[in-house]
């Protein structure tokens, strides 16, 4: 029998710590009047609260409130169907091993109706099987994209007839967007809602947490 492709056994625990926030919470009377402004501003919108990458992103109130109008946006007032929404914020946090958006995005995606085994494909990196029409147009355009930081004809032209101009757009705001918070948490080492474990196994798949649950199943 052939045993060259069989997995070796390793009897050992890879353990690792969670390096702590760089840019937390600030204290409201740590806050300058310009932080205050958009904090409020902030919390008026319909995310009711700062948390998550607005912690660090505080730290130039002038671009909170910018960039949180942008968020909010994509998050409630964009046309495209919510799923491919979803799985566009899944693939950018994938990119980026961006463990914060993908443990907020993924109950999000799975309730819009993203499948399982679409999610699980894409957090472990690879192309999912069985995608519908619509998803895999988007997973070829954007697998280009971040790949060669443009796309060929062919594929441009297969997701204009699909999601339309104004749809391609979007897509790639959505990707930049959370591409933008991305760096923003990873430079922050933003800590998780709750205490969360990482959900994402880190790139090249070699090692696997033994508390990641990247479905949050």
């Amino acid at each position: 029998m052939n045993r060259d492709h069989e997995p070796t056994r390793i009897d050992s625990e890879t353990r690792y710590a969670v390096l702590p926030d760089r840019m937390p919470a600030i204290a409201r009377e740590a806050m300058t009047e310009e932080q205050k402004k958009a904090a409020a501003e902030i919390a008026a919108g319909p995310r009711g609260k700062v948390e998550g990458p607005y912690w660090p992103i505080l730290r130039s109130p002038g671009f909170a409130g910018c960039i949180q109008k942008v968020g909010a946006y994509f998050r409630y007032h964009c046309p495209l169907e919510r799923r491919i929404n979803e799985m566009a914020a899944l693939i950018a946090a994938r990119s980026w091993s961006q463990q914060f958006v993908w443990d907020v995005h993924i109950l999000q995606a799975l309730e819009a109706g993203l499948s399982r085994a679409t999610a699980a494909a894409i957090a472990e990196g690879r192309r999912p099987q069985d995608m519908e029409a619509d998803e895999e147009a988007l997973w070829d355009f954007l697998a280009e994209l971040l790949a060669n930081k443009g796309v060929s004809d062919p594929t441009y032209e297969r997701t204009v007839e699909v999601f339309g101009e104004s749809g391609v757009i979007d897509i790639l705001g959505i990707v930049g967007y959370y591409t933008t918070l991305a760096m923003i948490m990873n430079v922050g080492r933003t800590s998780l809602l709750e205490s969360r474990p990482l959900p994402l196994d880190p790139l090249p798949l070699r090692v696997r947490s033994l508390v990641s649950d990247p479905l949050r199943s």
